[in-house]
């Protein structure tokens, strides 16, 4: 086999690979001979079938499958003999497979970029703190409460917090927007269910109330037809009430599964609540600790592995365009979700150079930890471990997380740490672009 190699940018090769006709033939052969040994013929017994006839009718279907598994076998022989390591799978351009002419084929892909690491020594991260405190306490057991309000009639203007319920359109021009009159329609002041402006105008409305307004939809709203518009609203006001929190007694507690004691209650939810904080301090950390090594590591991406990733990050997206969906803009979502892809593949080859030079492996007792504590909000935790160990997929998902936490455990040993407290409210705030990269 013959191969040549050339440098047509930083990352991108072109091979050339010339298999000779009698390697080939040699593999159709040994082929051939087996089948002879199989097949059926109409007029022979299996097995004595003339070579001559298994030629005629198997020689070209053979010499097809041996050319495709010797491309596979021959492009993977060169790149291990030129200690070359390929990104991606290389686009094949055969330029001889006749009998007679051998084997030769070009193969065009990209290879793993070559870079150092920056030194561990030399990195600047954060750890995150916190601690739950008892307003943090207080501030989650009133969210359990609401969870449970009940809404009871006043006959008293609405304020806030109060659920009103009403009647209305809403027209652009003499066009309804809200296909006819909404009926029965139950809404929270202060929540911002509804466009800006909207809640604010039923503050002060009492039963009974016909109210009459304008208000302009947001530039960014999701429906193009009303983003930025200016509406028209006709409402009726048909109910106002006001909630009520159930007491935290026994009869509450016992809705969370706890047999009527409001201190284990108590108990439960912080150790839920320090739970929770432990994972998201380990989020956060991580996230930023990633933000740094990314930082301090800069190298030419391979485009094939970004494509990878992106189209990765989209299936959700394509399945839903093949469904029909007028919503599924792809070309928008591609430039939106490029940056995250690059950010994955960069910090991918990082950690992987990282893990193989500090030679890292799994950690056992870690990634039973982790399933473990994953379990913890489960109501059979038990049976949650046991589904991970039935698996050898799902397995192997936490066995990476697991390596990957003991490479930022490792960084954070080496670099330069300082810690940053950070509030319970602040930490547990709804996700954002952090902890999407978090995940990365």
């Amino acid at each position: 086999m013959q191969v040549s190699v050339e440098t047509v940018s930083e990352l991108n090769r072109k091979m050339t690979v010339n298999v000779p006709e009698d390697t080939i033939r040699e593999q159709i052969e040994s082929r051939l001979k087996r089948l002879s040994n199989q097949a059926k013929l109409d007029g022979f017994r299996p097995g004595k079938a003339p070579a001559s006839l298994i030629r005629k009718r198997y020689g070209a279907q053979v010499r097809d499958e041996v050319l495709s598994e010797m491309i596979q076998s021959s492009f993977h022989q060169a790149v291990n003999d030129e200690k070359l390591k390929p990104a991606g799978i290389p686009r094949i351009t055969a330029t001889a497979m006749s009998e007679g002419q051998g084997l030769s084929y070009i193969a065009d892909f990209e290879v793993l970029p070559e870079f150092e690491l920056a030194p561990l020594e030399s990195l600047q991260c954060p750890r995150f703190t916190c601690e739950v405190t008892d307003g943090d306490l207080d501030a989650m057991i009133l969210r359990l409460q609401e969870q449970r309000r009940t809404w009871r009639a006043v006959e008293r203007p609405a304020a806030l917090n109060d659920q009103v319920v009403i009647n209305f359109e809403g027209k652009l021009g003499e066009e309804s927007f809200t296909n006819g009159r909404v009926e029965n329609f139950r809404v929270v002041l202060g929540a911002g269910q509804l466009i800006p402006g909207f809640e604010d105008k039923l503050v002060g409305a009492e039963l009974g109330a016909q109210l009459n307004f304008e208000l302009d939809f947001p530039a960014e709203y999701g429906d193009e037809k009303l983003a930025g518009k200016t509406a028209a609203f006709d409402v009726a006001v048909t109910g106002v009430n006001e909630s009520a929190l159930p007491e935290i007694d026994a009869d509450f507690v016992k809705a969370f599964g706890v047999d009527g004691d409001v201190e284990a209650f108590k108990a439960d939810v912080r150790g839920n609540m320090d739970r929770e904080m432990r994972r998201a301090l380990r989020m956060r950390t991580k996230a930023a600790v990633l933000d740094t090594l990314l930082a301090a590591n800069g190298f030419t991406l391979p485009e094939t592995l970004v494509a990878e990733e992106l189209n990765d990050l989209l299936q959700p997206y394509h399945k839903a365009a093949e469904k029909g969906d007028p919503g599924v803009e792809l070309d928008a979502l591609k430039e939106r979700y490029a940056p995250l892809a690059k950010r994955r593949v960069a910090l991918g080859l990082i950690l992987s150079k990282l893990i193989e030079i500090n030679k890292l492996s799994v950690d056992r007792k870690r990634v039973r930890a982790t399933i473990e504590e994953l379990a913890q909000g489960y109501e059979n935790p038990e049976q949650v471990v046991n589904w991970y160990y039935s698996d050898k997929k799902n397995l192997r998902e936490i066995e990476n997380v697991a390596l990957e936490d003991q490479a930022i455990d490792l960084i954070l040993s080496k670099a330069a740490v300082t810690e940053q407290g950070v509030e319970f409210a602040k930490l547990m705030a709804p996700a954002g672009a952090a902890d999407e990269q978090a995940q990365a």
